[in-house]
């Protein structure tokens, strides 16, 4: 095992500063598990270079609207200890491309549905009358229960 240098570990303002993120939002990933840091004897975070890579990829995967659990899960996929190669990138990033897919279907449904009732509890007497006569759709509690229910479906 290769001796850590002082110069591969870097303060939680160095990694902000180079990863575009604040000290608050480093520290969040850190406690969600996204990233990892290794404490001095005064308990001061330090992270390995890699962690620039990790940040990289929690950016990228936010930027093509997955949630910080999507993110998560596909980073448990890649090696904690070092940043991740093409080949695991390019794996990662296709698995990316069917969520992103999906959600533009469902998103492509929800624009197509805008015009109807979509359970959301509008009070529209003229179009509700009739897709949610006496309010049916609220024994099934508040929000728009049925838009999700018809995206669960496209989920399937």
């Amino acid at each position: 095992m290769t001796p850590v240098m002082p110069k591969s570990l870097l303060p939680i303002g160095e990694i902000a500063r180079r990863s575009g993120l604040s000290v608050p939002t480093v520290r969040y990933y850190e406690s969600r598990n996204l990233i990892t840091s290794e404490r001095t004897p005064g308990n001061k975070r330090l992270y390995r270079r890699y962690t620039l890579r990790r940040l990289a990829v929690i950016a990228a995967g936010q930027r093509v609207g997955l949630t910080l659990a999507e993110i998560a899960e596909a980073l448990s996929e890649l090696p904690s200890d070092r940043a991740p190669t093409q080949a695991q990138w390019h794996q990662l990033s296709t698995h990316w491309a069917v969520l992103v897919a999906r959600r533009v279907r469902q998103l492509e449904k929800l624009q197509g549905s805008l015009d109807d009732c979509i359970g959301c509890g509008c009070l529209s007497l003229k179009k509700c009358h009739l897709f949610n006569p006496q309010d049916e759709a609220a024994s099934e509690g508040p929000g728009s229960r049925w838009i999700r229910r018809s995206m669960e479906y496209d989920e399937e």
